[in-house]
């Protein structure tokens, strides 16, 4: 009796030791045999799927064997592997062991989008709401719902996001990529703060930011950020009107339609800066780093007042008899190959890079008005999706202007 109990229990090690070894050759079978594809393939795996279901159907769509063994092998080895969502490149010649490798090293297929310094919030939304890749939650939202979504209730959006190239992968949502953006714009502007000339006028970070979205909107010519910055800080100081077009454009809102008027720029908005002295109660755009430094370091001058030379550079003056004489040289007399702003670079087709900016110098000086100080560049916006329309904005906190105050050139 005994020898047999011994028999038996030879005979199911024995078994047992066949069965593992059919087992983990069945294992290995099924992770070095090559996926059946005859060219690059995109895996998409959506959030929530796990490594089963996704062995399961690649073996229903015919690219893998032996999903069954794939399943044990995961599960005995790597059960606490987390099966990152997002998109997985396959290719001809790959195993299925080289895909679980890209799924252990959660190396999904990136993408990429570019917030442009000097757009919108509205050209933002509509930039996110073109990627197909991205996963929309803001259609329909109005901008404050954006920001409550944010996490950011009561703040206006605009200028609260920083310009830079965002990569991402299939899956991921709108709203995370603007996170993103926003955490970034606070980090930058923090830095700044921090390095800050003790001369400029602002009382807090927010305020900065206006000025550099006054900078960023003005010149494109990165020489040019401080010393556009010394012209308004100076005229601040001096109680002069900002004059400043690109706020009167965006005051008009989708009422611009490229060119500016005499009854533009006596239009009553918060936004403009011919009628309101000091600055908009809000950015009029996003910034970069650059324009950020500028309105916190201002290039130190006596010149206030600049004219577009038509190259995408100024011609800065410290008197309104130098700047008219600037104005009469470079704008009334134009040449052909005239610019109010730098010549742009090659880009793609698709990206709106040279958004809201036309000569709106030639519409004043057709119109026989005034010299003014800001060469503002505004062509006609470019078209966009529809998105919601900017919720308004709060109303500026507005001085008194002061009767004995140097006037500008009305």
């Amino acid at each position: 009796m005994r020898r047999k109990l011994l028999l038996l229990l030879e005979t199911g090690v024995v078994l047992a030791g066949l069965l593992l070894g059919a087992s983990a050759w069945k294992i290995h079978s099924a992770l070095v045999q090559p996926l059946n594809i005859a060219q690059e393939q995109l895996l998409d795996v959506p959030k929530g799927t796990t490594p089963t279901r996704t062995f399961y159907r690649l073996e229903a769509n015919g690219v893998i064997k032996d999903a069954f063994w794939l399943r044990v092998y995961w599960r005995f080895n790597l059960a606490k592997q987390p099966l990152h969502s997002g998109e997985y490149r396959l290719q001809p010649g790959m195993t299925v062991e080289g895909l679980i490798n890209l799924w252990k090293r959660g190396e999904m297929v990136q993408y990429s989008l570019t917030l442009v310094e000097g757009w919108n919030f509205r050209q933002v939304r509509a930039a996110l709401a073109r990627e197909e890749k991205l996963d929309h939650s803001l259609d329909g939202l109005s901008d404050s719902q954006v920001m409550d979504k944010l996490g950011h209730a009561g703040i206006f959006p605009e200028g609260r996001f920083f310009p830079d190239t965002y990569r991402y992968v299939r899956g991921m949502s709108d709203i995370e990529l603007l996170k993103t953006a926003y955490d970034r714009l606070d980090e930058v502007l923090a830095k700044e703060w921090e390095q800050r000339s003790s001369e400029v006028p602002y009382t807090e970070p927010y305020q900065a930011l206006i000025m550099a979205s006054l900078v960023e909107k003005e010149t494109g010519v990165p020489q040019e950020r401080g010393q556009i910055a010394g012209v308004f800080v100076r005229r601040m100081a001096m109680g002069m009107l900002l004059q400043t077009d690109p706020t009167v454009i965006y005051g008009l809102g989708d009422r611009y339609s490229g060119k500016l008027t005499r009854a533009h720029l006596k239009e009553s908005t918060p936004y403009n800066t011919y009628m309101n002295a000091g600055l908009p109660p809000t950015p009029i755009s996003m910034v970069g780093r650059e324009a950020i430094h500028a309105a916190l370091n201002p290039v130190e001058g006596s010149s206030l007042y600049f004219v577009a030379r038509g190259d995408g550079t100024h011609v800065f003056s410290d008197d309104l008899d130098a700047h008219n004489n600037a104005v009469k040289e470079f704008q009334l007399k134009r040449r052909a190959d005239y610019r109010s702003s730098p010549a742009p670079t090659a880009m793609p087709e698709t990206s709106p890079t040279q958004t809201e900016q036309s000569d709106t110098q030639e519409a004043r000086a057709s119109q026989e008005l005034a010299p003014i100080p800001a060469a503002s560049p505004s062509a006609a916006p470019e078209a966009l999706p529809q998105v919601p329309a900017q919720d308004p904005a709060p109303a500026p906190e507005t001085p008194e202007p002061d009767a004995n105050a140097p006037k500008s050139s009305q």
